[in-house]
């Protein structure tokens, strides 16, 4: 039998994360460090891996109850190959350090189970309670899987030099930036989206760093069910549109 199908072959590597095509991650296990992967994300496996849903502690439910952000994870363990993919996003992998980065969870396709992540706030500039934004930092050494909807860009900040980002393009950025929510209103309905340019909350970035931006300010509904139909196609549903959230939070 030939194909052209048959020249998308395994990449072959001894790093443990490779990026098998733009939309594909490959990690290998050795059975002493295990990895943290969205859950439902693992589409093929070759070797002796056990799959577990990862504990949660109740800090980390709280958190996920009050404020929408966190990780449904699962526990890959053993020895062999892992396949990871989802919806087709691009995957990107990053390094961690001691800097941190801080990240909407919606992106997280896995990580080292070695690293330490923690729910934070992002504050508005109007100090309207509940007009703020929450993300997950991710501090210590390891590695993480990041998705994008297409290509992302890739933003410097430094000192003389900050950057502004629609908090529904946001994918990561640097956790020792300077982050501010708001929005370019000028008059006192901070409430509603300003004027008919179809933009709204942006988030302010100011040291020295990056922002790492996708070209999409809709993310695919994260387990997307067969059968939901054009509001789950278009990233309408619950898990959707950032966008559509927010808006029906001042509805």
């Amino acid at each position: 039998m030939q194909s052209p199908l048959f020249s998308y072959t395994e990449q072959q590597s001894q790093d443990r994360y490779i990026v098998q095509n733009p939309q594909l991650l490959r990690v290998s296990l050795t059975g002493q460090d295990d990895i943290l992967a969205r859950k439902g994300a693992m589409v093929a496996y070759q070797g002796l891996v056990d799959f577990d849903g990862e504990y949660q502690s109740n800090g980390q439910r709280r958190a996920r109850a009050n404020t929408g952000e966190g990780l449904d994870l699962m526990r890959c363990s053993g020895q062999g190959t892992v396949y990871f993919a989802n919806l087709a996003q691009y995957i990107h992998v990053v390094d961690v350090d001691q800097e941190g980065m801080t990240v909407d969870s919606a992106y997280v396709l896995a990580l080292d189970s070695t690293l330490h992540t923690e729910v934070i706030a992002v504050d508005s500039q109007y100090g309207i309670s509940g007009s703020g934004k929450y993300q997950l930092n991710i501090s210590g050494r390891g590695k993480v899987a990041l998705m994008t909807s297409g290509q992302p860009l890739m933003m410097q900040v430094t000192p003389d030099k900050y950057v502004n980002v629609d908090a529904d393009a946001i994918v990561a950025w640097s956790s020792a930036l300077r982050v501010q929510m708001q929005s370019q209103t000028h008059s006192s309905g901070v409430r509603r989206r300003r004027g008919n340019t179809g933009e709204g909350w942006e988030l302010s970035f100011l040291g020295q760093g990056f922002a790492l931006v996708q070209p999409s300010e809709v993310m695919p509904p994260q387990g997307a069910q067969i059968g939901e139909g054009l509001r789950a196609q278009y990233g309408i549903g619950q898990q959707g549109a950032h966008a559509q959230n927010q808006n029906n939070a001042w509805s």
